[in-house]
């Protein structure tokens, strides 16, 4: 209104003109250092803001993306893509074309044979990195490109589209680390996945023989002194056979049941609980039976 805004948009550039020789003009300094480059493109920068091209160059941002590239790790042979095509369906221009590998027996690899993307058409849109599952193309920042043959030398094929992940990692370090970040998360929750579905296999494998142990267990109350009670106690205990039963001291023994209930004791005497177990262990049962009918309630 009344030519408000031309007088704003006039009194900016006197501003800027005014700045280039009161912020920065000191004869004693070099006009175009690197360290007032870095003031001048700052964003509260002032002063000059052009630079001396090709001896100076922008600073460019991480986000910057000009043309698509191919990741690989470890070799060139074995790239990040598999060859799934989502890239090309996706891309607006229709500009990446994908050759799938065969094996020896014509049968499809999960790698590609060939890739070419037309940088005469590339927008530079980044929906193939965008919408990449595999993380396999991601955004080059090379963006100082002079061809002859820009029908032959802008169309890139997959030698010279892939790069390694540590020059990824170098032009986008915040991508790649959140990248890494998920991807160790989505180990670390295969692992624990992988771990609780085999512990019940474990504890099945763990608990095939107790079953089996308890179903060659022996009659414990066969022995003088033992009941129904006390023989519960000792199979608790992992005692399940006259063997194991004659392997165990009578202090051990006695040790067991005072551990379940003190007053065990006062009702039984282990005393002579593993010699009886060692004859019936080895099938001396009339030898047995002659001592137990001197014996009362396990006691001599």
């Amino acid at each position: 209104m009344f030519g408000l805004g031309l007088i704003k948009g006039l009194s900016i550039t006197m501003r800027h003109f005014i700045e280039s020789y009161v912020y920065d003009r000191k004869p004693w300094e070099p006009r175009y250092s690197q360290e007032w480059l870095e003031k001048h493109q700052a964003i509260d920068g002032k002063g000059l803001f052009t630079i001396q091209y090709p001896e100076q160059k922008r600073e460019i941002a991480e986000n910057f993306r000009s043309l698509p590239m191919l990741v690989y790790e470890g070799s060139a042979d074995e790239p990040r893509c598999t060859a799934c095509g989502i890239c090309a369906r996706v891309c607006p221009p229709q500009c990446i074309w994908i050759e799938r590998a065969t094996d020896e027996k014509g049968r499809p690899r999960a790698r590609p044979a060939g890739f070419w993307i037309d940088l005469t058409i590339c927008m530079s849109c980044g929906f193939c990195a965008e919408f990449c599952p595999f993380d396999a193309i991601k955004m080059n920042q090379e963006h100082e490109i002079a061809v002859v043959d820009r029908d032959q030398e802008m169309f890139y094929d997959l030698e010279k589209l892939l790069v390694p992940v540590d020059y990824y990692a170098q032009l986008h370090p915040t991508d790649y680390a959140r990248e890494e970040e998920k991807r160790r998360a989505k180990d670390e929750a295969r692992r624990n996945a992988a771990e609780t579905e085999a512990m019940p296999r474990k504890g099945k494998r763990a608990a095939a023989p107790k079953a089996a142990a308890e179903a060659r267990a022996d009659d414990l109350k066969r022995i003088e002194g033992i009941g129904p009670k006390i023989a519960g106690v000792l199979q608790a205990a992992g005692i399940h056979t006259f063997a194991q039963l004659a392997a165990t001291s009578a202090e051990g023994i006695a040790q067991i049941l005072k551990e379940a209930d003190p007053k065990l004791l006062n009702l039984a005497d282990p005393t002579t609980w593993p010699q009886q177990a060692k004859l019936a262990a080895a099938g001396k049962w009339e030898d047995l039976k002659e001592w137990q009918a001197q014996l009362k309630g396990g006691k001599q």
